[in-house]
């Protein structure tokens, strides 16, 4: 569907649905996708890393099997394209796209940790993008996660933090926190974009931002334009409103002339942005995106912002999409690093980071609750494992599921924020 303004109706027969997703895998069929599809030599050693497998055991959850509907329909469209069949023939049917729904959006978080245990390195993550693409088109992404991303669209925000909404929340923040928060400046060096969740949730980090950018010396801004560094569109799979959202930040960045958009805490904020970003635009973007950690490494190398040392030591939970699928796994550590504080091993860290269980949009599911709270209990387990005294994370997201888990089980260590900490030892 081109137009974001129509409402989203189930007037169409399910042959038109199937119909739609088949053109959706259609349009997104690359060589490369097709390659991965057609290269899995079904040894199972992606179940052994999906954190959905581990903490239940359901062969349903081994991610080569979440992506078989997926084979289906692209044999079906090369068929059709070598053998000159009917156009519209697939081997799957309505029904099978209706079972698919929950496997892609309920028990995958596309943290691409399968990808490394794949001795093919097939991209299971972005192939479940194209598979929720294509159930979007159907009119069946997941009925709860598909009405945030609806909101978000229409409101600006998933949590309906509406420019009003925004003003209104940074003024409290500025001052309950003591700290200035521009808004809407014509002229800045970085555009700071937010997470919803930490402007209604984790206020604390909001102004931890604030503090850093105000020692740094630079020009800053937030943008009541462009703001919203979630991207439920991209996570839902809709294409027009993942690229409607990007397009906000983009142009924002541009009419205040930011050389430099800083995304917050927020892994999939930082995918949709870094990795993303110009493919939406269609064009080569003209500033650089860094994740707060990223900048925060920035300012102590260039001698923006000085910190004071920590005392104790501390389990470091990477964010599948900052570290693993975005890269900057070295960032954490080196922030860290100059605040003295003894990085503790976790099982699973690092790049082969275990996932917190409700990113990719999974968190929004209400009726997935039961398996993230599995899948989170595991990974929280795993961080207490490593004895340290404290628990960081650098996505609010991930602390946010942490949180809930914790508050489900009523047990579990508490995870800080990373940023939050800098800016209380700011020297």
């Amino acid at each position: 569907m081109n137009d974001l303004s129509a409402p989203r109706v189930n007037a169409r027969t399910d042959a038109e649905r199937l119909e739609a997703a088949r053109a959706s895998v259609s349009a997104d069929l690359t060589r490369m996708a097709a390659l991965h599809l057609e290269s899995c030599i079904h040894c199972g050693r992606c179940a052994e890393a999906c954190p959905f497998f581990l903490a239940t055991g359901d062969a349903r959850h081994t991610p080569a099997l979440k992506i078989d509907p997926l084979r289906k329909l692209e044999r079906a469209e090369r068929s059709a394209a070598f053998a000159r069949t009917a156009r519209g023939a697939s081997p799957i049917t309505f029904a099978d796209l209706e079972a698919w729904q929950p496997l892609v959006y309920d028990a995958c978080t596309m943290c691409g940790r399968c990808t490394l245990a794949c001795p093919m390195a097939i991209d299971i993550a972005s192939l479940v993008g194209i598979a929720r693409r294509a159930l979007f088109a159907a009119d069946l992404a997941a009925p709860d996660l598909a009405a945030v991303a609806e909101r978000a669209h229409r409101e600006g925000s998933p949590l309906g933090v509406t420019p009003e909404k925004l003003r209104e929340r940074l003024d409290w923040i500025a001052d309950e926190h003591d700290v200035a928060i521009p808004v809407d400046t014509t002229s800045a060096d970085v555009l700071l974009t937010l997470s919803s969740i930490e402007v209604m949730k984790y206020p604390e980090s909001v102004a931890a931002m604030a503090r850093i950018l105000a020692r740094s010396t630079m020009r800053w801004t937030v943008s009541t334009s462009g703001y919203e560094a979630t991207n439920f569109g991209m996570l839902a799979g809709a294409r027009d409103w993942q690229r409607e959202a990007t397009m906000k930040l983009v142009d924002a960045a541009i009419a205040c002339g930011a050389d430099t958009v800083l995304v917050p805490e927020c892994g999939h904020a930082y995918s949709a942005l870094r990795w993303q970003g110009a493919a939406m635009a269609g064009r080569e973007l003209p500033f650089r995106v860094l994740h707060v950690s990223e900048f925060i490494v920035q300012c102590l190398a260039q001698g923006r912002i000085h910190v004071r040392l920590a005392s104790g030591d501390a389990a470091f939970h990477d964010p599948c999409q900052v570290s693993r699928r975005g890269g900057a796994t070295g960032a954490p550590r080196a922030v860290l690093d100059a605040l003295g504080i003894e990085e503790r091993p976790v099982e699973a860290g690092g790049d082969l980071g275990g996932c917190c269980g409700g990113g990719g949009g999974v968190s929004a599911n209400r009726r997935a609750d039961a398996l993230r709270h599995a899948t989170t209990r595991m990974r929280l387990r795993e961080l207490q494992a490593a004895g340290a005294e404290r628990v960081l994370t650098s996505c609010a997201n991930c602390r946010q599921t942490f949180d809930d888990s914790a508050a489900h089980d009523r047990e579990g260590p508490r995870v800080g924020s990373l940023v939050e900490l800098v800016a209380r030892q700011l020297a």
